[in-house]
């Protein structure tokens, strides 16, 4: 009963953490200004930045940038977004270059590097701390 109890707590605490809408975090995703694009999914944009899809929803063409390993932001994206930890990020796509199949997206260093990264790429989409200037660029709604 004991163990039942410990279970349905970690579930219920674990349900909690990945129940948080992305929009409540540290972060903003951004896309170029040129997008069309508004709002995505946490389905679609986990896709983008996994590269299992090349295009946003309209069509055009998604390219992901990602902060550096260590960024806080990166740690805030990762978890409440994708859903795993930026360590199981960096496994996932130490399989994929292994197997032949993809390379991570670019890494910024700043966030200003990104919101640069993401005015220069029509089809660019990233994430910057929630404090970060985003002149420029578009914030969009990840549901």
């Amino acid at each position: 009963m004991r163990i039942f109890k410990l279970l349905a707590g970690a579930a219920i605490a674990a349900s909690a953490v990945f129940a948080t809408p992305a929009a409540a975090q540290d972060f903003k995703v951004i896309v170029n200004s040129a997008n069309s694009t508004s709002d995505l999914t946490a389905a679609v944009a986990v896709k983008i930045f996994l590269k299992e899809t090349t295009k946003f929803p309209n069509g055009s063409a998604a390219t992901p940038v990602d902060q550096g390993k260590s960024s806080p932001v990166r740690a805030a994206f990762s978890k409440s977004v994708i859903g795993r930890p930026v360590s199981a990020v960096e496994s996932y796509w130490q399989q994929q270059i292994f197997s032949g199949k993809e390379v991570p997206p670019a890494a910024k260093s700043s966030d200003d590097d990104v919101v640069a990264f993401v005015k220069g790429n029509p089809g660019a989409i990233g994430y910057v701390s929630a404090g970060a200037s985003t002149a420029g660029v578009k914030v969009i709604d990840v549901k």
